[in-house]
């Protein structure tokens, strides 16, 4: 069993930044494949970023050079820096590790992005 803690949601105006963070429980983070995922109103949740146990990252086509994903494997923790907010990245944001016995979320953190 894996645990997923978000942080650092809220809210921000169009153009501003915030960095999300997930901290993750058990020994074996290093070997998580971690990611970021976001669900808007009345939306499916989609696909966000993602961040390897190597270091490899992918990103939704939308947020490509706009949101950062890191990790920091001697803190278990995975940060999404985002930076020029627009409004239609409000969203709920979950963290998601995938794992060899199957794949965890944690309970989101909502981002709104509003004048």
């Amino acid at each position: 069993q894996v645990q997923l803690v978000e942080s650092g949601g809220g809210l921000v105006q169009p153009g501003g930044s915030l960095r999300l963070s997930c901290a993750a429980s058990g020994s074996l983070f290093s070997f998580y494949v971690m990611g970021w995922y976001r669900q808007a109103p009345g939306k499916q949740r989609e696909f966000v970023s993602i961040i390897t146990k190597g270091g490899s990252t992918n990103y939704l086509d939308a947020v490509k050079g706009q949101f950062t994903i890191s990790r920091d494997n001697a803190k278990n923790t995975v940060n999404l820096q985002m930076n020029s907010l627009k409004p239609e990245d409000t969203a709920v944001y979950y963290c998601s590790a995938k794992t060899v016995v199957g794949e965890y979320w944690g309970q989101g953190t909502q981002v709104s992005v509003s004048s």
